[in-house]
């Protein structure tokens, strides 16, 4: 996120299962990561195109997230290894879901 221009603040968690629990991000929605952009709660590995476009639209969401550690999704190129289809899903604090962007 970094090199695309936003300002980073790391911070090294031991539990992030409770930050995960705070923000209420469904279990099968968690990842490896979690950042809070602009109140947005991005989860995993989500394309900088899809933040910006979050930032831009601002829908009435409580984040976006990429479950798990798909091959191919930024930060997860494997040199060799055909990148695997995933989805960028939206969701609120209601348990409302939607694909808000697929890459195949």
């Amino acid at each position: 996120m970094q090199e695309n221009g936003f300002a980073v603040e790391v911070k090294d968690i031991t539990d992030l299962s409770q930050v995960k629990q705070d923000h209420q991000i469904p279990a099968h929605l968690q990842s490896c990561h979690t950042a809070i952009v602009d109140g947005y709660i991005i989860e995993g590995h989500v394309p900088v195109e899809d933040v910006r476009r979050l930032l831009a639209e601002r829908p009435d969401i409580a984040g976006l997230a990429v479950p798990g550690m798909p091959i191919g999704s930024p930060g997860m190129e494997v040199a060799g290894a055909e990148p695997q289809p995933y989805d960028v899903i939206a969701f609120d604090k209601d348990g409302n879901e939607s694909v808000y962007a697929s890459y195949r």
